[in-house]
């Protein structure tokens, strides 16, 4: 039982701790911001991190949020034919993308495919004391390594959420056309309508402009939360494996709970 209560008490221990050290890490790469601008190659760098976040996981992330709105499509347009309003998908498939799937979905994928690496990259810089050496040249390693990463994936969380609403939309709508026997111009009326409004600054509808927040913060989040996991890695190999393995599990379940505080804020508050 004592051995239980212990290893329950490093776990809470270890993750406050690393809750704190990523919150040390985002705000100092934030803080780096503007130098990093500003300095010789600072640019270029955000941008070769901006083409491996985003550009590689293009494919992807098209594939997924075709078949996810063909899924949410077929799946409500069954239900509303029942009651003979399946021309009311293209409302349902358009504000479930925008405002949840669409965000959740891109944060996902970027979760697996880039977060990892981000923490894989860095702890493999970690034990093999490469980020030791950078600090023995006074070098910081979050200047360096942190900020370019955490802007460009937070950049591209947000441009490819915005792919990803589209293609959704566009799925739902080839599944609307093909067997739920809805006209495609019924289908975009459908989810035009119930896009329209211009509650942000007189641009966008609520739906799509919570969804857009809901993708800078999830960006921030994957790579606040990577390039932490990956400066605390130690003990050689298994220590990267660790450190990939947490980015991953923690990154999901904060995408969740923060995903659903947001949505709470946004619509009971």
């Amino acid at each position: 039982m004592s051995a239980l209560i212990s290893g329950v008490g490093r776990e809470v221990s270890h993750t406050v701790g690393m809750a704190g050290c990523t919150i040390r890490v985002f705000l100092q790469a934030v803080g780096y911001l503007f130098p990093v601008l500003v300095e010789k190659g600072g640019f270029r760098s955000i941008v070769s991190q901006m083409y491996f976040c985003g550009v590689k996981a293009l494919g992807v992330s098209t594939i997924v949020a075709l078949f996810m709105g063909m899924i949410v499509s077929l799946q409500g347009g069954i239900e509303l034919k029942k009651f003979n309003q399946a021309e009311l998908i293209g409302a349902a498939v358009a504000v479930s993308m925008c405002r949840e799937m669409g965000p959740m979905i891109t944060a996902i994928i970027l979760t697996a495919m880039v977060g990892s690496t981000i923490a894989a990259e860095i702890g493999t810089m970690k034990v093999s004391e490469e980020i030791d050496a950078l600090e023995v040249m006074a070098i910081d390693p979050v200047r360096l390594l942190v900020t370019p990463r955490v802007v460009a994936l937070t950049l591209m969380t947000f441009a490819l959420t915005i792919l990803v609403n589209l293609f959704g939309i566009l799925g739902g709508g080839i599944v609307a056309v093909a067997q739920l026997d809805v006209p495609f111009d019924r289908y975009l009326e459908s989810a035009q309508t119930i896009l329209t409004g211009r509650d942000l600054l007189g641009i966008l509808p609520k739906s799509v402009f919570t969804g857009l927040i809901k993708s800078f913060v999830f960006g921030a989040l994957i790579s606040s939360v990577a390039c932490a996991q990956g400066l605390v890695a130690r003990g050689g190999p298994l220590g990267v494996g660790r450190a990939v393995r947490r980015t991953v599990v923690a990154s999901i379940m904060l995408i969740l709970i923060f995903g659903y505080l947001m949505t709470a804020f946004f619509y009971t508050v």
